[in-house]
């Protein structure tokens, strides 16, 4: 039943075409038997052709409804009796207000207002005559008042079609316009998804930069220490492979912590909290037991910070000192400070090695892309903070990173 009403639905002049057979029948059969000749004749023809123009109401509104207007103006000049096929001239005021244009919806309304005073006028024509003393008289069954109700009541349910086709052109606007609504939230809802999916996977990719650059590098001086002193120094390499060891597990971690974002809320609390500005003395030290001398100071009151802000500092510190590793060369010395002031803290990480480098200046990566500095300068644009890169005065290389911070109470 459903596919059936929903072919209908598609197929709306296979439904006027179904109505029309019927006003056609009852207005062949209900033809007025005691007319004759022309009459009878334009009976038939109208009981014919209101029932064709209903067939296409839909398809041409403006062309059939005016010609349904000239055909019942027609019917009363000739003098032609109202038949069972006049029921049409309903169809046509429906038609005029729910699918016409604002003029042929004007028409139909201004026909069935006039069509009571017609039908009435056709029904109960007035009639005058001059009396035997010379005085002109009316005769009509009616008073003035009753002729009125009665023309009202005659054009009332030309009015009520017109407007229940009114009503149907409103609904119909609306549920069109309930339709745009949802087609175009649906629209915003999956650009705003695969924005969110965009940013997510932005985030993701440099979680996993920062983890595997800092531990992996960590890791591959380890080792090559290792083999260089294994001959020699055996305690020095046991030494080396239990650093290398211990990185891979603080990785591993990490990375486990990063896979966790792809699981339920409910099991995210089973991995470790992201690391901030209390973790940068361990990451010091990991990073001296690579064999890189930094220097590590603090500066004004230390509070604590937003959790986005927290992160963004660890993970400057650690890109930053993974490069040094990397393009600093032989004996290189960093030093990090952190300054916490009333309305921002500022991150300072600089070095003394060889200085800038294209590839450094590029942001350092692995794999020659750049995802270092491309990485820094996201998380800090994140929190609405600003990123200065390059080298240092007097030789070295120097990242500083100024990140706004609510005043302190």
């Amino acid at each position: 039943m459903h596919r059936l009403n929903a072919w209908l639905r598609r197929h709306p002049m296979v439904v006027d075409a179904a109505w029309a057979a019927i006003v056609l029948f009852f207005g062949l059969v209900g033809s007025d038997n005691f007319v004759s000749g022309w009459k009878l004749e334009a009976q038939i023809s109208i009981a014919v052709l209101l029932p064709a123009l209903m067939v296409f109401r839909r398809r041409f509104p403006d062309v059939t409804v005016t010609a349904a207007v000239a055909i019942g103006l027609g019917q009363v000049a000739a003098d032609v009796d109202p038949a069972s096929s006049s029921i049409a001239y309903l169809v046509f005021a429906y038609t005029g207000a729910a699918f016409g244009r604002t003029w042929t919806s004007r028409l139909a309304l201004a026909a069935g207002l006039v069509a009571g005073p017609l039908a009435f006028w056709r029904i109960h024509p007035v009639k005058t005559h001059i009396a035997d003393d010379g005085v002109t008289a009316v005769s009509n069954p009616y008073t003035a008042g009753e002729a009125a109700l009665i023309m009202l009541l005659m054009s009332t349910p030309f009015i009520l079609c017109w407007a229940w086709g009114r009503l149907t052109r409103v609904r119909r606007a609306y549920l069109t316009e309930l339709e745009d609504r949802a087609a175009r939230l649906e629209r915003e809802r999956d650009a705003q998804a695969k924005v969110a999916v965009a940013a997510e996977r932005a985030r993701i990719a440099r979680e996993l930069h920062d983890v595997v650059a800092h531990n992996v590098s960590v890791m591959i001086v380890q080792a090559d220490g290792a083999a260089y002193v294994l001959d020699n120094s055996p305690q020095q390499a046991k030494e080396a492979l239990g650093t290398i060891a211990s990185t891979g597990r603080q990785a591993l971690v990490e990375m486990r912590r990063l896979l966790g974002v792809l699981r339920t809320s409910d099991t995210a609390e089973e991995y470790v909290p992201q690391p901030g500005v209390e973790e940068l003395p361990e990451l010091l030290e990991q990073v001296r037991t690579a064999g890189l001398k930094v220097d590590y100071a603090t500066s004004g009151h230390p509070r604590e910070l937003p959790r986005g802000v927290e992160l963004t500092v660890y993970r400057i510190v650690q890109e930053a000192l993974t490069n040094v590793r990397k393009h600093g060369g032989p004996d290189v010395h960093a030093r990090v400070a952190v300054d916490f002031g009333e309305r921002e803290l500022a991150v300072l990480v600089e070095d003394d090695g060889r200085g800038s480098t294209d590839e450094q200046l590029a942001g350092g990566g692995a794999d020659g892309l750049g995802h270092g500095l491309i990485g820094m300068r996201e998380r800090v644009g994140m929190v609405s903070g600003s990123l200065d890169v390059g080298p240092r005065p007097g030789g070295g290389f120097r990242i500083r990173a100024v990140l706004p911070l609510k005043a302190a109470h």
